[in-house]
């Protein structure tokens, strides 16, 4: 057995690259950029108003002229016009190109229009409500660079330079993998001895957040079926989740056929709580990572999102999150056991708050709902104090 802090290095010690890929830009929303993004034209690409009102050459402002002939209309979408003469004015929309001969807007509330001449009632700054050309970006600019997760607003910039289709990281190919004779179908009622999967539903249900679609596998506790549908499952997939068979049961075989079908262990049982049976292991000749968590629900939850999603992270070149939270209760973690502890956060006087979510241990399902995290407590003689900070592991 191993402690946490070696358990959580080895992890990260084996993460993969699995390749890039070109999606639609609609499909781009969540997944991490692999191509630097360049300005194709300065931005914004012409002198543009920035509200409705009138342009016209501040010429006629320095000469006292408050009472201008409006020569016509320039709105949105439309190729620059010109104000033809100077102690005229034209009527401009917000986004629309200046005109030439003009250098200043004056916005509508600032004018009165009587049968086609505008008066002009407050006196503008010259050069007023004009976003000038090329000084939000220049042509050939770098706007976005490899590594960020695509958003709304990064999907904005792609569609501003034409982008329809955007280069990404490859999402790993995951199968999640349940055991156990016990397990039954949701749809079904179970016997008195049966219970529904649950925990690979809850993983599936993760994954979609990563924007991830696995596939589904369950295995019953004969060992020859598990070898063969593993063997398989190895050989098509970047890693495997599996939920139970990792215990000291002698059903639990998990460990047993990985060895056979020649994957290497890289730890079994590391000192926490929830999840100590944890299995972790890499398949040197397909190089397919398998986690495989206890079968709990809350060991199964929570080892996810500890090692497998700081896996992934870093796996895609994302951070990895450094979140704490200011504990509201006292609470033990005696050595050797690093705890993992569901609380429930709020704000308070600006503070980031954690409290703690009382459960009847890992098999307690119900109390996942409840939380939307684990707080990370380090085996110590001394008590957690209330006011401590502690760090945050986020589920919801």
């Amino acid at each position: 057995m191993i402690n946490f802090e070696d358990a959580f290095t080895k992890v990260l010690e084996n993460t993969k690259d699995f390749g890039e890929e070109t999606v639609t830009l609609k499909n781009s929303v969540g997944r991490v950029l692999a191509e630097t993004i360049y300005a194709d034209r300065d931005f914004p690409p012409f002198n543009r108003s920035t509200k409705d009102g009138i342009a016209l050459n501040y010429k006629s402002i320095l000469e006292g002229k408050t009472e201008l002939k409006i020569e016509g209309i320039c709105s949105a979408g439309i190729p620059q016009q010109e104000l033809k003469e100077d102690y005229n004015c034209l009527e401009i929309m917000t986004g629309a190109v200046l005109p030439k001969n003009a250098d200043t807007i004056v916005m509508y509330e600032h004018v009165s229009i009587t049968d086609g001449v505008v008066t002009i009632n407050q006196i503008p700054k010259q050069g007023i409500n004009i976003h000038a050309q090329g000084t939000d970006e220049k042509e050939g600019a770098v706007l976005l660079s490899p590594g960020i997760l695509i958003d709304a607003a990064e999907v904005g910039v792609l569609a501003t330079v034409g982008k329809s289709e955007v280069n990404v990281k490859k999402t790993p190919k995951i199968t999640v993998i349940s055991t156990g004779n016990e397990l039954v179908p949701v749809e079904e009622k179970p016997l008195p001895h049966q219970i529904r999967k649950s925990n690979t539903l809850s993983i599936e249900a993760a994954l979609y957040k990563e924007y991830i679609i696995p596939e589904q596998l369950h295995l019953a506790d004969k060992k020859e079926e598990i070898k063969k549908s593993l063997s398989v499952a190895l050989k098509n997939n970047d890693a495997l989740l599996l939920s139970g068979g990792v215990s000291k049961g002698k059903y639990d075989f998990i460990p047993e056929v990985m060895e056979e079908l020649g994957v290497e262990k890289v730890f079994h049982r590391v000192a926490q709580k929830p999840g100590k049976p944890f299995w972790f292991g890499i398949h040197k000749e397909t190089e397919t990572i398998i986690f495989s968590f206890p079968g709990n629900p809350v060991s199964t939850f929570a080892n996810y999102h500890v090692y497998f999603l700081p896996w992934l992270k870093k796996s895609l070149g994302l951070p990895q999150d450094n979140l704490q939270v200011q504990l509201q209760e006292e609470i033990e973690a005696k050595p050797p056991l690093t705890k993992f502890v569901q609380v429930t956060t709020f704000l308070e006087k600006g503070l980031f708050c954690g409290k703690l979510i009382n459960g009847n241990g890992s098999g307690d399902l119900t109390t996942l709902s409840r939380a939307n995290g684990f707080v990370c407590l380090s085996p110590r003689e001394d008590i957690y104090k209330i006011g401590e900070l502690v760090p945050f592991i986020k589920v919801k």
